[in-house]
């Protein structure tokens, strides 16, 4: 056996590879994809109000499908357009560009009798919103006979802070892409 100050430059990297239990070619075709339509993103996020006051933090990560599919925020899908795995970013979005502002037409008060025993605050049920389609409401409050609903999200009408990082991209497979969002791990699941 040659003594290795006589192998080339590249027979001594393979060397160094083969000794990771690699090959070469494992570490020139793991370049980092770029997000893009139809690429599966997982973040890693924290929510909080403007004030700073957590809202939600991940219990772990979460994945969207990008390219305008409505999984994510438009602002935030595009300020991650053409990002990689590692990018961190803290986006402070007003309450049009996350839940939306509070609407005081999905408010209700709805008679106690109309509901089962045992309704309680911050129960949900799905109702009928005023464009006549499916609505989810939450009991807000009961007062005396009275129950009343919301139909908003909680968090319509606030503005938010969004911190998130980039934990992994890669490409949607076409059923992914045919539902609109991703299946799997941190995805939808059917």
């Amino acid at each position: 056996m040659k003594p290795v100050e006589d192998f080339t430059y590249s027979e001594q990297i393979s060397c160094a590879y083969a000794k990771m239990g690699r090959s070469q070619t494992d570490f020139y075709f793991r370049i980092p994809m770029k997000i893009e339509k139809n690429t599966a993103v997982t973040l890693r996020y924290k929510l909080t109000d403007s004030a700073g006051k957590a809202l939600e933090q991940g219990d772990g990560p979460m994945t969207y499908l990008h390219g305008g599919y409505g999984n994510i925020f438009p602002k935030v899908e595009q300020a991650l357009e053409g990002k990689m795995p590692g990018y961190q970013t803290t986006l402070d979005l007003q309450a049009p560009d996350a839940f939306g502002e509070r609407d005081e037409r999905l408010l209700q008060t709805i008679s106690r009798a109309e509901f089962p025993p045992g309704v309680k605050v911050g129960g949900q049920l799905q109702g009928q919103g005023p464009d006549g389609q499916a609505q989810m409401f939450t009991v807000s409050k009961i007062k005396g006979n009275a129950v009343m609903l919301d139909g908003n999200h909680p968090l319509a009408g606030k503005a938010l802070r969004f911190s998130l990082t980039v934990a992994a991209v890669r490409t949607a497979n076409e059923e992914e892409i045919a539902h609109g969002h991703v299946h799997g791990a941190h995805g939808h699941h059917h």
